[in-house]
């Protein structure tokens, strides 16, 4: 392209030299990585729409403790066609940029380096929502939202960094309707030698990210979905170790691509909660209800008698001897006992003849490691779930003595054998969680 317009992702500074002048120097931008753009529409006032830009760029502080890059948001008039033919022509004369903030204000804790970003138009353009996803130095990963109205509030009324003289009318950042080519040269060159603005961009929630997680997420796409209780709620979707994300809204698919192949996940695959109303209700996913054909996605809820958000539902009851899972176990050998993690909402337990104990957690699975079996060892075992107010047995065991009923022995040497064995694999990688 020519001068600053259009942005093109090999430009790592923009210029323009008519004659002998430098129009527009790297104030302009430093080294910079686009992540984004977005045309934000106003149905109301079309000739005054904006054009929004999101990338990350070179930090120009040099203290060694400073983060090497700064995010940004920048704004450029639709209707900007450039400066007059003999000077700033084919440049952007509206061009101005503020830092986005995301982190911890109070402790000077920033993520700064945008990833991602995804926005969420709206009827009226002042409540568009604009969710960015950062990384930081620490390799952990936020996710701040920030809003088009307050985004507009700093170009339109914030001080220029660096610039301590009185503001020239028109304003810099604006373009006149008319003319916009013979916008006076005190105004335009603000915009080229102070583009950005003083004040920072800062999220709806101020003080801290809406989200925070160790998981180096690389993409985010945000979806809005009613739910059963008639409200319209956001869902962020994130992802890892992915090159592009795509979202079909009215089809509810998101479409990922990797380096070799292409994805397509269905959000609203309901079935894997299809087991019981409590398990579709417990899953929280907003995609997903429960009807009389089973976990769906439409809006109906449970009936009142199925609620498992209003009353606590009684204990779970004990497993049905036939649904058991037996083993017979030598005295004195180690065991285990293992049961699925279904739910990571839940609090998992283990019961054995009314005592408990917790759940060691290892991967998706909930333990309970037996030392070596004696007398008090055996019984039956139940592995149960709690949560919001639902108990269930999620796995049951019955063990005996070996030279118990004979049509478990067989199969009580091959679990005391595979329970020895385990048990050496097991102790070494719980060595991390027991210390």
């Amino acid at each position: 392209g020519t001068g600053i317009s259009p942005f093109t992702y090999t430009q790592n500074s923009l210029s323009l030299r008519v004659g002998m002048l430098n129009a527009a120097s790297c104030v302009f931008l430093q080294e910079p990585t686009f992540v984004s753009a977005s045309w934000v529409k106003r149905k109301e006032d079309p000739e005054n729409e904006k054009i929004y830009i999101f990338f990350r760029e070179k930090n120009s502080d040099q203290n060694p403790e400073a983060d090497p890059w700064i995010s940004r948001v920048a704004r450029v008039c639709k209707t900007d066609e450039g400066g007059s033919k003999r000077f700033f022509q084919n440049t952007w004369t509206s061009f101005l940029k503020a830092r986005l903030v995301c982190g911890f204000p109070e402790e000077s804790l920033y993520f700064n380096r945008l990833q991602d970003i995804y926005v969420q138009h709206a009827e009226d353009w002042r409540d568009t929502r604009v969710y960015a996803l950062f990384t930081s130095s620490w390799n952990a990963t936020a996710v701040c939202i920030y809003s088009m109205e307050t985004i507009e509030g700093i170009f339109n009324n914030s001080t220029f960094k660096g610039y301590d003289k009185a503001i020239p009318e028109p304003r810099p950042g604006t373009v006149s309707t008319i003319l916009d080519r013979l916008l006076p040269l005190a105004t335009v060159s603000v915009v080229r030698d102070h583009p950005e603005m003083s004040d920072w961009v800062h999220s709806v929630h101020y003080v801290n990210p809406f989200y925070v997680s160790n998981e180096n997420y690389t993409k985010i796409v945000v979806d809005r979905v009613q739910a059963a209780d008639q409200s319209v709620y956001s869902v962020l979707l994130l992802a890892t170790g992915m090159s592009c994300l795509l979202h079909n809204n009215r089809l509810k698919k998101l479409v990922a691509s990797f380096a070799e192949e292409i994805s397509v996940v269905d959000l609203r695959s309901c079935y894997e909660y299809n087991k019981s109303c409590a398990d579709c209700v417990l899953a929280r996913d907003p995609y997903c209800s429960w009807t009389p054909s089973g976990c769906t996605p439409t809006v109906p809820v449970c009936s009142a008698s199925t609620s498992v958000n209003r009353s606590r539902r009684n204990a779970a009851s004990p497993l049905d001897k036939d649904l058991l899972t037996l083993h017979a176990v030598p005295m004195g050998v180690p065991f285990y006992l293992s049961c699925p993690i279904d739910s990571y909402h839940a609090v998992y337990t283990w019961k054995h003849e009314d005592q408990s104990s917790p759940c060691l957690q290892m991967r998706s699975n909930c333990l309970l490691l037996i030392p070596a079996m004696n007398h008090a060892s055996y019984g039956t075992y139940e592995c149960v779930s709690e949560e919001r107010d639902y108990v269930k047995v999620v796995k049951g065991y019955h063990l005996t003595e070996q030279g118990g009923p004979r049509r478990n022995s067989e199969r009580g040497k091959a679990s005391a054998v595979a329970a020895q064995t385990l048990w050496i694999t097991l102790g070494l990688s719980l060595i991390p969680f027991l210390n």
